[in-house]
């Protein structure tokens, strides 16, 4: 067997491995009191936060650049679980979501997201549950 066949054997289990273990560190980063449910039905309003903060020019740069990957990773057609999966290809979005709204709370202060929030108060206060 070639050298590179190895190789690329040794790199492809390499890359799952690193995915499983992605995984398993998106699972355990959950909010344990936040259903999915309640998530899904805030996505519009989540998009316009995350438009808002994005260009809100009075966040640090490195937020922006933030949110701004984060938006092009929801709207990537490739996920770390893919979507057609029930229930955890969406779940993966969620998490990813909810990790990068909690370190742009910490940054920022929670009045970045009061200030950006187009939804119901009822909304915001799941909002901060995730973050």
């Amino acid at each position: 067997m070639p050298d590179w066949v190895a190789i690329a054997g040794v790199v492809a289990a390499s890359l799952v491995l690193v995915w499983l273990v992605m995984l398993a560190v998106l699972w355990r980063a959950k909010p344990d009191d936040l259903t999915l449910r309640d998530a899904v039905r805030l996505v519009p309003d989540l998009l316009r936060l995350l438009k808002g903060l994005a260009g809100d020019r009075t966040l640090p740069r490195g937020i922006r650049i933030r949110l701004v990957l984060l938006i092009g990773y929801l709207a990537m057609p490739v996920d770390l679980v893919p979507d057609f999966i029930p229930v955890l290809g969406y779940a993966d979005d969620v998490v990813v979501v909810a990790i990068v709204l909690r370190s742009v709370v910490r940054r920022a202060g929670p009045d970045a997201l009061e200030r950006h929030w187009p939804g119901t108060p009822e909304g915001l206060r799941v909002v901060r549950t995730l973050c």
